[in-house]
């Protein structure tokens, strides 16, 4: 009977092992793994050097916004001069929603799905700052096209609602 009582008390050391593994893995949840429903604040990009480097650069007057609240945050920018010379410039809207404001020289349709990622162009359009925009639904953002550019396609999208994307185009200035 001698050889039973060790099976015993190496079954009872694994069932205490798991136990003490298993609390110190709670504990680590609870106080080293953040558990913040907020999203994360994002870091403010300044983006007038690859503005004028874009405008510089670029076969088309390149938009970028101007008199924007401080509460609209760029987060990202772009131009890549090969590749359609794609302008690309991304904000983070006052109610923590994502906008951004993309230009190329691609086919239209293609940059178009691309910029809204999946969307179709509609029939609704709007007049904003004086320029005839397209409303475009149906993919993971809402976008607005502009209307009537000659050599490429300016797409204003993101996760923001048509009045954010409003606001946006509003701003744009070219130089």
């Amino acid at each position: 009977m001698a050889g039973s009582n060790g099976k015993q008390k190496t079954a009872r050391d694994m069932v205490l092992s798991l136990a003490v593994i298993g609390i110190a893995a709670v504990i680590i949840w609870f106080f080293a793994i953040p558990h913040s429903d907020r999203a994360p604040d994002l870091k403010r990009v300044d983006y007038r050097v690859e503005l004028l480097t874009a405008r510089r650069a670029a076969s088309y007057p390149v938009a970028a916004p101007e008199g924007l609240p401080s509460a609209w945050k760029a987060t990202s920018v772009r131009f890549q001069g090969e590749n359609g010379d794609s302008w690309h410039l991304g904000f983070q809207t006052p109610d923590s929603q994502y906008v951004q404001i993309e230009q190329s020289t691609q086919k239209p349709a293609d940059f178009i799905h691309e910029a809204s990622q999946g969307g179709s162009v509609t029939k609704q359009t709007e007049t904003i700052g004086g320029h005839t925009w397209t409303r475009c639904t149906g993919g993971r953002y809402d976008a607005l096209v502009l209307n009537g550019t000659p050599g490429s396609t300016t797409v204003v999208a993101g996760t923001a609602s048509f009045s954010e994307l409003t606001k946006l185009a509003a701003a744009l200035k070219t130089q």
